[in-house]
């Protein structure tokens, strides 16, 4: 790997910038099949490129690689940087940042912080299985509270119940946005397309009980699978556990496919669901998006079903496609996080909002 020589002990040249110095490569009985590879980060505290154009200037991700394995996962080209694949590699080889909070906490300590929102779970899942080893969650989001700073966290991950009463806590003094990424509610299929993931409805009550805590929490239905999880049977049977959950706020996704994502999901496609093949050839072409005649489709199927189960009550909005154009490659929109980002976010023409 490109940052092999970056040790500890001082021993060669660090290659790649921001990775930091290697630790050690961990294996463990109990995450069978994963790698942990321990690094100690220079910077934690990540500036959002300027080009791209969500509502938040700064990330915070304590790990790279995610045990979650979703075959759509948009970050996984994120991988081939470290000379790790997009693939298998993504979804068990996880760089963790042992040092994160402590890292975090000093950069938070900056005469220069201006104390901006701050989001988790903008790459891969802060919540993913690793937490549950490493615990380095309750030290960041600890971090950021102390020194003022507004954040938001977006996960597919069970483990955030644990730091449900601290995050409450929190929340007190600054503000603490929380979603729950939940894209279908079919089990067997979730088994296929999400195999690392809690179930659906462990997902759901974990928004229960963030609701019961007292703390906002929207629901990323993300991403919308074309011909495997978007008819109105499956919508409406989603959004109205949703509902039942208590969520605060709903945004809908239809899929994208970016370089490292889209191969992937097409070897998976091929093989699991080789009749939609020619149907996502002509919605995809050869772009990351879906056709903006698919996501006119999507909201025409989503208005009505909000409605039906007063979530455009909730979000104050009916489902709506944006035609404004944006930037086609921009970061995942978890700035359009309901109850999380600013009020005035720019959301773009590939997000069906229901803010």
């Amino acid at each position: 790997m490109r940052w092999d020589s970056q040790r500890a002990d001082g021993a060669g040249q660090a290659t790649l910038p921001g990775v930091g110095e290697f630790v050690r490569t961990v294996r463990t009985p109990e995450f069978s099949g994963l790698v942990f590879h321990e690094i100690r980060a220079r910077s934690v505290l990540n500036r959002v490129p300027g080009r791209s154009t969500v509502p938040f200037q700064w990330t915070v991700n304590p790990y790279r690689g995610c045990s979650h394995a979703c075959r759509y996962c948009f970050a996984r080209n994120t991988h081939t940087y470290l000379d790790l694949d997009a693939g298998h590699d993504f979804d068990t080889q996880v760089i963790v940042k042992v040092n994160a909070a402590e890292r975090l906490a000093a950069q938070l300590r900056s005469p220069t912080w201006k104390r901006e929102h701050v989001a988790m779970g903008t790459n891969t899942d802060p919540y993913q299985r690793a937490e549950g080893r490493y615990a380095l969650m309750p030290g960041i989001v600890s971090a950021l509270g102390r020194s003022g700073t507004p954040f938001s966290i977006l996960t597919k991950g069970t483990v955030l119940s644990r730091d449900i009463s601290l995050l409450a806590d929190i929340g007190k003094d600054v503000s603490v946005g929380l979603g729950v990424s939940i894209a279908l509610i079919d089990r067997d299929l979730q088994r296929d397309v999400e195999p690392g993931t809690p179930s659906p409805q462990a997902r759901l009550e974990l928004v229960r009980r963030v609701r019961e805590a007292g703390l906002p929490c929207g629901v990323f239905v993300a991403p919308v699978l074309p011909g495997l999880t978007d008819s109105v049977a499956q919508l409406d049977q989603l959004l109205a556990a949703i509902a039942d959950a208590g969520a605060t706020g709903v945004t809908v996704l239809p899929l994208h496919l970016r370089p490292g994502t889209r191969e992937w999901f097409a070897e998976w496609l091929r093989y699991a669901h080789p009749e939609l093949v020619a149907d996502y050839r002509q919605l995809y072409g050869k772009g990351s998006y879906v056709d903006r005649g698919y996501r006119r489709l999507l909201a025409a199927r989503v208005g009505p079903l909000m409605r039906r189960h007063g979530l455009d009550s909730r979000t104050g909005r009916d489902a709506t496609v944006e035609t404004e154009t944006g930037d086609a490659e921009s970061s995942w929109p978890i700035g359009s996080l309901p109850d999380v980002a600013p009020q005035d976010a720019v959301i773009h023409e590939e997000q069906l909002t229901l803010l």
